[in-house]
This record gives structure tokens, C-alpha cells and sequence, in this order.
């Protein structure tokens, strides 16, 4: 894995502060066939679903493991978001509606077995994470041994960008034949891939070792072995670097990197990432909590100094921000955050009836970033609203998260690959994985076909979540992503007409509707009509909706005012 793929992997605006031996291989040198050991001080511990590329849900970290031992059809490389990988290459017939990949031929799974367009279709079925894409896709044809069709109900521009990137998992490619005879469980536990390492033995909560596969087609590693140690806490990961146990240590306190910083053995760096941190207010779509009110929400925006805490948690390496998208995305609208003033965020308070605060329960931070949750924490009890900070295990809150069962605050972390479309995908429609309740008018911008056509919904949806203050953005470290902004800021203007003085919103939808049908082809977006007016209903399938605790979709509540 290079050091690029590393630090993107744990790209989660917290920052992430890496220290490795100074003395690493130097690539001039390596030998014909792979050599020596390279050991990591990972603070997760690893799991056997990561092993699976079915298993992966909206979540970054298990590519660790992925890009070790998988392979994909298309992937991010280098200088490319998608690179020709497994496909020799792919062509898209002229109505759009129809992806063809050609595949390399003469490849073999670690155990032998040959890859065919039998696993490519196999693979993607699998894929638990892919429901927005799957839903896309009409058939996956199997046109001969190395080739397939991927037919879809209608044009959709993002279909790359959730196949071909680390969106989703489903073009990560699993064996069939082996799958098939040997069953999930047991392929969990000696899994084969295509990928440049080939499983050796998993310890769990201690360790997994890999060790270079000579037959991977691109080129043969030039480490023989991987060792993945999971260290839970930072100071002993800092620890065992120090003594040379590692080579390579991950997410290290803002005090271990700066002692590390001071060791000339070692080399301290930052993550070049694309992750964002947000608040996400788990109950604002009940409206019997304080959190459905907007000027609640935006009185802990007003709290929180983003920028003290990229200074003490990141050493100043994470960027400030207002949207969970990060602005080099392609639709992505550049937002500047709330400015922080804990004067506006009391006032705010009293006018929704709180002028002494409330008691708004617990506080969960994205494992393992408690120090984050207990900056945040400290924040709002500043202006009166009290947490009681809870932090779980990784795969617990995984799945408390997913399965709906948390309530109160979440310090939660977007660091999915790709476009505006993937970004939210997982948090803002009311059918995403994390999502407790949802604008499902995202979607119909994630349907365009045409570029001028999406940019404006995305742009306003992002405007509405902004300024209704849905989400708390907190900060985000960007490096290096490929892309670029198109939407304009006039459009936050139109989101805050329609937004009105009482707080709103009303229907993305609508807004949406009105973009399509009441402007030409490519033509800017005017700003709604101020005033009071009757909205329409909202179109199919496009609304605010509240999900319940397993997830079952429900009579939709108020939209958070």
C-alpha cells in the first residue's frame, strides 16, 4: 500500500498525525523478488468482515485490507480518481444506458482460480453497501468469459463514480467458485482476492499478516510481508514506534505527534485526506426534541470554534468548513461555516425557549475520536446545553449507528470517495445507511443525466442543509482530490428566500421541481419569490421522512423547523 493510499485511507478531518521510520525501502533499491517486513500500528482492531468486499457499508477504513488483497475493475491510483484495473477498459454506449468493461485475461485468485465475468456480476450482487447503485441497474450481462455489460433503467452520469471509485465496494471482485464451495463464514476466515497480498493468518484483536503475492499482475511488491497490528491507544502506538516495533503508526494525540516531531529517527506527517467531521443531531426529526428547531441547531454552530479545535486536536492541519462536501468535489458548493460566537448561539437558545439550556442526553463520537467528543462536549455545555459523553467500540457503534439505535448527538465522519452524488448518499436521503431522517429530494439530483442540470440541485440541497443547519460541519482536511467546484454561491441566497424567516424549509423538492421545469436547458437558476405562498406537494418519491429505529420507513414526521 503507498503511503498515498495510507494516509487517504484515514482521511477523517480530525487529522490524522502519522509517524514512520525514517529508514524506509528505498524503492531504487528493491530487489526482483519482494523482501523484509513492514509493520503497522493500526487503532482499530480488524475484523473479518473487512476481508469481504460485500461487507463494506459507507465507511473508508476497511481499503486498508481491501487494497491489500483485493482488487478492482476500476479504482482510484495516483494522479487518476479511476484507473483501468482488473478492466482493460470500458466504453459507454451513445444513449448512456449501457457500461462495457473488457477484462484482463489470465488472472488468478491466490488459490488458482481464474477470474471471469462470472465473478464481476457475482461481486456486485454481493456488495451490501451499493443499494443506491444496485437500484440503478437493470442487468449485469455476462457477454463472454472477459466481458460484461452493465445495462442501467436510465442514464446515470454517476454510475462510475460509485462503481469505479471507493464509494461502495462493488466492483472489488470476490471468488465465485470459492465463495460458492467453501461458504461466507470460511471465506471470511481464509479469504482469496486478486490483490497484491495474499492472506496468511488473522489474530483477532492483535493481528493480520499478509504476504506479497508474486503472481499479482501490475507489479510484484516489493515487501514480502505485512503485518497489521491493532493498537487500540495512541500512546502505545507512539510507544512502539519509539522502540522500533513499528515501522509505521497511525492517528497518533496531538502530544505523541509532537514529541515523535522531535525524534530525528522518525518522520512525523499529516493525512492528506478527504474526511469531514459533523454534528449529526440524531432526534431533530422528532418533534418533541429541542434538536427540530432550527435555531437550536444553529446555536451549537455558533458554539463551536472549529478553528481552536483544528489547532489543539490536528495541530492546525484540518480545514475549516460548512458543507460535509468537501469543496474540490465535483458539485460541490463552497460553504463558509458559521463564525463562531457563543453570545449568538445563547441568544439563539432563549428565543427557542431555552435561555438556561437543556439536558440534550448523550454525545457519540466516531470511535476513536473521544478527544473530539469531548472538545464538542465542552462547547455546548458552555452555553448550557448538557451531554453525557458515551464512547463504544468500533464495530458496536457500526452497528448501533446503522441499525438506528443511537439518540442524542453524534460526532460523526463522512469521508466517502467520489462526487457530491456518493457523498451523500449514505446520510442525506432517508434510504442512506446512517441517515435518521432525510431530504429524499437529493436524489433527483443524483438522477440528472445532463452536467447543467445537476449542478443547481446540488448546489441548493446543499444550501438548504446548510442553512436549516441539519448538520454541523467542523472541519476537513483536503488534499490533492481531483475535480472541481461548479456550483454558484447565488444559489444560497435562493435556498435562504425559501427558507423564510420563520426557519422552514420547505420542500428541497419543490425547489428542485422548479429548477427543471420552470428555466431552459443549462440556463442559471433564478432565486424562489420571497413571501408567503402555499407550497405544492412535493413530487414522488421526494420528501423529508423519519426513519425508525430498525430502519423500517414509517409515516413521515415534520421536518425539523
Amino acid at each position: 500500500m503507498s503511503a498515498t493510499r495510507r494516509l487517504l485511507v484515514v482521511s477523517v478531518c480530525l487529522f490524522f498525525v502519522t509517524a514512520f521510520l525514517a529508514a524506509t525501502p528505498d524503492p531504487a533499491g528493491a530487489q526482483a523478488r519482494p523482501e523484509g517486513e513492514m509493520r503497522w500500528a493500526l487503532y482499530v482492531s480488524l475484523v473479518p468482515a473487512w476481508f469481504d468486499p460485500a461487507e463494506v457499508v459507507g465507511v473508508l477504513t476497511p481499503f486498508w485490507v481491501m487494497t491489500a488483497m483485493h482488487d478492482a475493475l476500476v479504482k482510484p491510483m495516483p494522479g487518476n480518481l479511476m484507473t483501468a484495473s482488473l478492466a482493460e477498459s470500458w466504453k459507454v454506449s451513445p444513449d448512456q444506458k449501457v457500461y462495457e468493461f473488457k477484462l484482463r485475461e489470465g488472472l488468478k485468485f491466490h488459490n488458482g482460480d481464474p477470474f471471469t465475468a462470472e465473478d464481476v456480476r457475482f461481486s456486485f450482487y454481493r456488495a451490501k453497501g451499493a443499494k443506491v447503485l444496485q437500484q440503478k441497474v437493470r442487468d449485469v450481462e455476462i457477454v463472454g468469459s472477459y466481458r460484461v455489460r452493465f445495462h442501467l433503467h436510465e442514464p446515470w452520469p454517476d454510475f462510475l463514480t460509485f462503481y469505479g471509485t471507493y464509494a461502495t465496494s462493488a466492483g472489488w471482485i470476490a471468488p465465485k467458485k470459492y465463495i460458492e464451495q467453501v461458504g461466507v463464514d470460511a471465506f471470511k476466515k481464509n479469504p482469496v482476492g486478486l490483490g497484491p497480498y495474499k492472506f496468511v493468518s488473522h489474530t483477532p484483536g492483535v493481528e493480520l499478516v499478509m504476504e506479497a503475492y508474486e503472481g499479482y499482475w501490475r507489479k510484484t511488491p516489493s515487501v514480502k510481508r505485512l503485518v497489521y497490528k491493532s493498537v487500540l491507544e495512541s500512546t502505545t502506538r507512539a510507544a512502539m514506534l519509539k522502540r522500533g516495533e513499528v515501522d509505521l503508526a497511525y492517528l497518533l494525540d496531538a502530544p505523541q505527534a509532537l514529541e515523535l516531531k522531535r525524534d530525528p529517527s522518525l518522520k512525523l506527517a499529516f493525512s492528506g485526506g478527504i474526511g469531514t467531521f459533523y454534528l449529526d443531531f440524531l432526534d431533530q426529526w422528532d418533534p418533541k426534541s429541542p434538536w427540530h428547531d432550527r435555531r437550536v441547531r444553529l446555536a451549537v454552530n455558533h458554539a463551536i470554534d472549529r478553528q481552536a479545535l483544528s489547532d489543539a486536536e490536528t495541530l492546525g492541519a484540518s480545514r475549516v468548513t460548512g458543507n460535509i462536501v468537501p469543496a474540490k468535489f465535483e458539485f460541490a458548493l463552497p460553504l463558509e461555516p458559521y463564525p463562531y460566537n457563543p453570545a449568538k448561539a445563547r441568544q439563539l437558545l432563549a428565543e427557542a425557549g431555552y435561555p438556561n439550556g437543556f439536558d440534550a442526553g448523550e454525545l457519540y463520537p466516531w470511535p476513536p475520536y473521544s478527544s473530539m467528543g469531548e472538545a464538542v462536549g465542552g462547547y455546548l455545555g458552555a452555553i448550557g446545553i448538557k451531554v453525557k459523553l458515551r464512547t463504544m467500540e468500533r464495530a458496536a457503534f457500526y452497528s448501533a449507528l446503522a441499525s438506528k439505535k443511537l439518540k442524542g448527538l453524534c460526532v460523526c465522519i463522512n469521508a466517502v470517495y467520489g462526487n457530491a452524488a456518493s457523498r451523500i448518499a449514505e446520510t442525506v436521503p432517508s434510504e442512506g445507511a446512517f441517515a435518521y431522517g432525510g431530504y429524499d429530494g437529493a436524489m433527483l439530483a443524483m438522477g440528472e443525466a445532463e452536467r447543467p442540470r445537476r449542478d443547481a440541485p446540488f448546489a441548493l440541497m446543499a444550501a438548504m442543509l446548510f442553512l436549516a443547519a441539519l448538520y454541523t460541519a467542523v472541519q476537513l482536511l483536503v488534499d490533492g482530490i481531483l475535480g472541481g467546484t461548479t456550483s454558484e454561491r447565488p444559489v444560497v441566497e435562493a435556498a435562504r428566500i425559501a427558507l423564510g424567516p420563520a426557519g422552514g424549509p420547505e420542500w428541497p423538492c419543490e425547489l428542485m421541481r422548479g429548477l427543471y421545469h420552470r428555466r431552459p436547458r443549462g440556463a442559471r437558476p433564478a432565486a424562489p419569490r420571497s413571501g408567503p405562498r402555499t407550497p405544492p406537494a412535493a413530487p414522488r418519491g421526494c420528501g423529508r421522512s423519519a426513519r425508525g429505529a430498525r430502519g423500517r420507513r414509517r409515516r413521515a414526521r415534520p421536518a425539523p423547523r
